[in-house]
């Protein structure tokens, strides 16, 4: 029942901030994404992708021993290491892309990172729901980014990797963080405000970079 509630609090906090419907995704599934804005995006998901396991890491040292800290743990050594490192496997997405090496964060991409990082050391449960508003969506999301970069951006397996391996990881893993905030038996109305922080914040990640899209890029 409580894992009932969990969901519910999760998809109430989603409404509007689905991010496949985001303006900037239905262009990538498009194909209209112009020319650098791949490149552009990469180089700001990078950062995200390399605070994920320092952000697992510090909810999983914030959670008593038991089954919420092992699904955190069990997550963690996924980033770090199933098939390979995932912040290596983005670098082979990134460099198909075309994106540079090391580029600073922007201000969305800072205040995203920034939301989950400041609440993981002190609200471990908090931040666990923040990083559930994505890991409910992020197998669909995969899966559409994947198709895209096959079917319009002529990318091959090896710059697709990591996308097909999120796709797969995270179907099999979909429920890891809502099992968690069940186990923790977390409140549903901190669930839901904390993932509506973090749900508003990668949306305006993804905001930021279609605001500066050319003119004529529009699906």
């Amino acid at each position: 029942m409580h894992t009932e509630r969990i969901q519910e609090a999760l998809a109430e906090a989603l409404i509007g901030r689905q991010l496949l419907t985001h303006p900037f995704y239905l262009r990538w599934e498009a194909g209209t994404l112009a020319e650098g804005e791949l490149s552009a995006y990469a180089e700001q998901y990078r950062h995200i992708e390399r605070a994920l396991p320092v952000t697992l890491e510090t909810i999983a040292a914030g959670l008593p021993d038991g089954e919420a800290r092992a699904l955190v743990e069990a997550n963690l050594a996924d980033e770090r290491g199933v098939p390979a490192a995932h912040v290596e496997l983005f670098e082979t997405f990134a460099r198909a892309a075309g994106a540079a090496s090391e580029v600073a964060p922007s201000a969305a991409t800072a205040a995203l990172v920034a939301s989950i990082r400041s609440v993981a050391a002190s609200d471990p449960v908090a931040a666990l729901a923040m990083v559930a508003a994505y890991e409910v969506q992020a197998a669909d999301i995969a899966r559409s980014k994947g198709d895209g970069l096959r079917r319009h951006y002529g990318m091959d397996a090896t710059g697709t990797q990591f996308w097909d391996v999120h796709t797969v990881q995270e179907a099999a893993h979909a429920d890891w963080s809502i099992d968690a905030l069940a186990a923790l038996e977390a409140d549903p109305v901190l669930v839901r405000a904390a993932a509506q922080v973090a749900a508003d914040a990668w949306w305006e990640f993804l905001s930021e970079w279609d605001e500066l899209a050319p003119a004529g890029s529009s699906c």
